[in-house]
């Protein structure tokens, strides 16, 4: 998949840190993903799965039991589900690389009076800079949805320059009503059941 887009180069977006050439990426098995971990209300243990493409541009998480919902006779708990991810990728020394785009899919099926909120917050282990995307839905809704995360939204904040970084993904999705009696659902695929959540990486090599 290509992108039309101009990017920043991280020296010049952030003075200090080691210059990069834009458009290199690792060798062909040379990123791996070391490990996963995730915890919250939206993704119980053993119920998220990842896997990365063979260019080592996209990581596709699927999620199982990531759902809100919001009506009379449901639990205040059940309106706000969030999910935490660690992502520890391997990669060779002298490259870096951050979040170019990303896709989230689900289902929405919400009343008028009732407003959905899809938020994700990226930021890697030991650095403090970080980027949010939000997206609202406003009822009434019906359907399957896809939404995408330009590369002006995601793509400022880069991993270190090294063989490990860990990308971390805070998302929630929450559902509140002005209305007692309308309902709402902020949840998964419609045709398997499972949330959709795909990263684009792109690559960037360092020259110290």
């Amino acid at each position: 998949m290509k992108w039309l887009l101009a990017l920043v180069p991280l020296a010049a977006a952030l003075p200090g840190l080691p210059t990069v050439e834009a458009g290199d990426a690792p060798p062909v098995g040379s990123v791996k993903i070391r490990g996963v971990s995730y915890g919250g209300t939206g993704c119980p243990q053993g119920t998220m799965s990842s896997q990365i493409s063979n260019d080592r541009s996209v990581v596709t998480l699927i999620f199982d039991s990531y759902i809100a919902s919001i009506g009379p006779g449901i639990s205040v708990t059940e309106q706000r589900k969030n999910c935490q991810l660690n992502v520890d990728l391997e990669y060779p020394g002298g490259f870096q690389y951050s979040i170019l785009s990303a896709d989230y899919r689900g289902y929405s099926s919400i009343q008028k009076g009732v407003t959905g909120t899809l938020k994700s917050t990226y930021y890697f282990s030991g650095q403090t800079a970080q980027t949010s995307t939000e997206y609202s839905f406003v009822g009434p809704v019906n359907g399957d949805y896809l939404k995408h995360d330009e590369a002006d939204s995601t793509s400022i904040v880069w991993s270190p320059c090294g063989a490990v970084g860990m990308l971390n993904i805070n998302s929630q999705v929450r559902l509140t009503s002005s209305s007692s009696s309308a309902t709402g659902l902020l949840t998964t695929d419609s045709t398997d059941l499972k949330f959709t959540q795909v990263v684009y990486v792109q690559w960037q090599k360092c020259n110290k």
